[in-house]
C-alpha cells in the first residue's frame, strides 16, 4: 500500500475513483471553466497545478479547458504513483498540442512542495487537505506555490450525497442517513488517530485568510443524477455504499450490516447496481483565496 497519512489504500480505490470521475465530468468541466477564466483573463497561458490529482477527473477538465482557451501548463501532483500515472495519461489525452502536462510525485504535506512545483496561477486541491495531519500548515504550503496574483481553490465539504430512497424495502428505513452518520464517526476517528494530527477549528475561508490570502470566497456546485439512473451512476452508488459501509462498519448495527451486504450482492434481487430507484444527489464546495501581487 502506498504511504498516505490517512491509512487508506488509494491504489485499491482507483477503479471507483475513475467511475466517480465519469459521472462528475460535466460538473468538473463547469468548475474548471470558471476557475481557468479567473486566471486567463489577460490572454497569457496560465500555469495550473492540481495537487492530489487522484484518478485525474479534474486534471482532464483542466486540460481540455486550457486547450479551448489557447493553451497553458498543467502540473499534476500526487503521493500515490499509480494514481498519478493514470491521471497523467488521461490528462495528456485531453490536452491537445497547446497544453503541456507534467507529473510530480510529491506528498502535499512534504516541506519540499514549494520547491518541486512551479509558481502557479491556480492551485487546485480537492478533498486533499482533510487527509493531511496539520491542515492549516498544508494550506499555508499550498498558498506558497502561488505566483503573485494566483488563486488557491480548495474543494472541501458541501452537502452529504444522497443515493438511496428513504425506505428501500430491505431492513429498517433510513439506512442512507445511518451510513452517513457511521462515515462521519469514522472520519473523526481517522483524524484523531492520524500521526501528528492537528485540529482546524475554523471554516475554510478563515483558514485561507490565515495563510495570507485575500479576496476569500466560496461557491458550491451540484451533481444531480436522478432515478432512473444509468449504469455508470448505479455502479458509482455501489462504490459509494461499499466505501461507506466498509469505513463505518463498526458503527453500524448487525441489522444494517446484513442489509448492506444484500444491497451489494449482485445475486440479490435488491442489488443496488440493478435497482432503477437509486440516484446521486450532492453538492461540493470550493473555497477561494488570492495571493497579493
Amino acid at each position: 500500500m502506498a504511504h498516505t497519512h490517512d491509512g487508506i489504500d488509494w491504489n485499491e480505490r482507483l477503479s471507483a475513483l475513475r467511475r466517480a470521475d465519469h459521472i462528475f465530468a460535466k460538473a468538473y468541466r463547469q468548475v474548471a471553466e470558471r476557475l481557468v477564466d479567473m486566471v486567463a483573463a489577460d490572454g497569457t497561458p496560465p500555469v495550473v497545478v492540481d495537487v492530489g490529482s487522484g484518478a485525474g477527473g479534474m486534471s482532464v477538465a483542466f486540460a481540455s479547458v486550457l486547450a479551448a482557451r489557447g493553451g497553458g501548463r498543467l502540473v499534476l501532483a500526487d503521493a500515490v504513483d499509480e494514481l498519478l500515472s493514470a491521471a497523467t495519461g488521461h490528462a495528456t489525452e485531453a490536452a491537445g498540442g497547446t497544453v503541456t502536462v507534467e507529473a510530480v510525485s510529491v506528498d502535499a504535506a512534504d516541506e519540499r512542495l514549494t520547491s518541486v512545483l512551479p509558481a502557479a496561477d491556480l492551485v487546485w486541491a480537492s478533498r486533499v487537505v482533510h487527509h493531511l495531519p496539520d491542515q492549516q500548515q498544508a494550506i499555508n504550503r499550498l498558498a506558497g506555490v502561488l505566483a503573485p496574483g494566483g488563486w488557491l481553490a480548495l474543494s472541501e465539504g458541501g452537502l452529504d450525497t444522497k443515493c438511496l430512497p428513504w425506505d428501500i424495502g430491505v431492513g429498517r428505513p433510513g439506512l442512507g442517513d445511518r451510513l452517513l452518520a457511521a462515515r462521519n464517526q469514522w472520519f473523526v476517528r481517522m483524524r484523531e488517530e492520524m500521526p501528528g494530527s492537528v485540529r482546524l477549528p475554523v471554516g475554510w475561508t478563515r483558514a485561507l485568510a490565515a495563510a495570507g490570502l485575500v479576496d476569500t470566497s466560496s461557491f458550491s456546485y451540484l451533481v444531480d443524477l436522478p432515478a432512473p439512473a444509468d449504469e455508470a451512476t448505479r455502479l458509482s452508488v455501489v462504490d459509494m455504499l461499499t466505501w461507506m459501509s466498509h469505513s463505518g462498519e463498526e458503527y453500524l448495527d448487525e441489522h444494517d450490516r446484513v442489509t448492506v451486504a444484500r444491497l451489494l450482492d449482485p445475486s440479490d434481487d435488491d442489488y443496488v447496481g440493478n435497482r432503477d430507484d437509486v440516484f446521486f444527489l450532492g453538492t461540493s464546495s470550493v473555497h477561494l483565496g488570492r495571493k497579493n501581487g
